[in-house]
Formats: structure tokens, C-alpha cells, sequence
């Protein structure tokens, strides 16, 4: 499979949004994108800004935490920070909420809408040191599409 090529993703997602832009589907259907395009993951999916917490959204892989408070674990960090989290080791990172103890990488980009954090991508690997520099600026590009083509109401 090699390395997910972010551009065609882009593309793709761009297509999927053109026929319903509608946050439930086109979610699912980037999940499942991820879950496809990468080696080596456990989990791949989003978490959604409602209010003060971010709630569990479209996923592909194990049962997942449902609410994670803003500030706490990769996600809640990389929403307070509005700052995508490229975490080699999870087990070093301060305050890392363990849904599941096979996890040992994780990156979380935050995805914007007019300038607001409105939701997380999170993709974890069994691994240590998975995700890349590389990863990391392609999944801002799929952040990028999602947040200013996406429904999110």
C-alpha cells in the first residue's frame, strides 16, 4: 500500500462532499478513507466540538472514549491548542487518556471552520514513532477541505 497519497485524498473527499455535505456521511466516509489509505493503525476518526467537550464522531476501529474534556489527552490538547499533536511515544505524553492500551502513537489535527476548532481527526498505530512530519501536513489538508466544505450544523 506504501504511503497515503493526501492529495488524491483531498480529491476524493472533495467528491464525496460534492454529493452530500451533510458532517454525518462525509465523515464515515473519511474515516473509512484513513482506515484504508494507512498501514499500521488501530484507529482512525474524528471527535466533535459540542459545547466544552469533544464527542466521539464517525470512527473505523475498537470501541473508542465518548467525551474527552478540552485540554485533556492528544485531542483535548490539540483543540485547547488549536495545534495539530504529533505524538511518537503516547505512554510520555502528560495526561494521555488510554481508550485503547494498544495504542503507542497517535496524531490529532484540529479541523477549522471560519477560524474555530469545530472537530478533531485522530489516528492511533500499535507502533511507536508511525506518523510522520508528512502525515501530519497531509492530514491538515484533509482538515483543511473538511472544515471549509463540510456542513457542521
Amino acid at each position: 500500500m506504501g504511503k497515503p497519497d493526501y492529495t488524491i485524498m483531498a480529491k476524493q473527499l472533495e467528491s464525496l462532499i460534492e454529493e452530500d455535505s451533510s458532517y454525518v456521511p462525509v465523515l464515515s466516509n473519511c474515516a473509512a478513507l484513513l482506515w484504508e489509505q494507512f498501514e499500521d493503525i488501530n484507529w482512525a476518526g474524528f471527535y466533535l466540538v459540542k459545547g466544552d467537550i469533544l464527542v466521539l464522531g464517525p470512527f473505523q476501529g475498537k470501541l473508542a472514549c465518548i467525551h474527552i474534556e478540552k485540554g485533556k489527552g492528544v485531542c483535548g490538547t490539540a483543540w485547547a491548542s488549536d495545534s495539530t499533536q504529533l505524538v511518537p511515544n503516547v505512554h510520555k505524553f502528560p495526561g494521555h487518556i488510554a481508550c485503547d492500551s494498544a495504542s503507542n502513537s497517535e496524531v490529532v489535527v484540529p479541523v477549522r471552520r471560519e477560524g474555530e476548532v469545530v472537530a478533531v481527526i485522530d489516528i492511533d498505530s500499535p507502533s511507536f514513532e508511525r506518523f510522520t512530519a508528512e502525515d501530519a501536513q497531509g492530514l491538515e489538508l484533509i482538515a483543511e477541505v473538511l472544515g471549509r466544505s463540510v456542513e457542521w450544523n
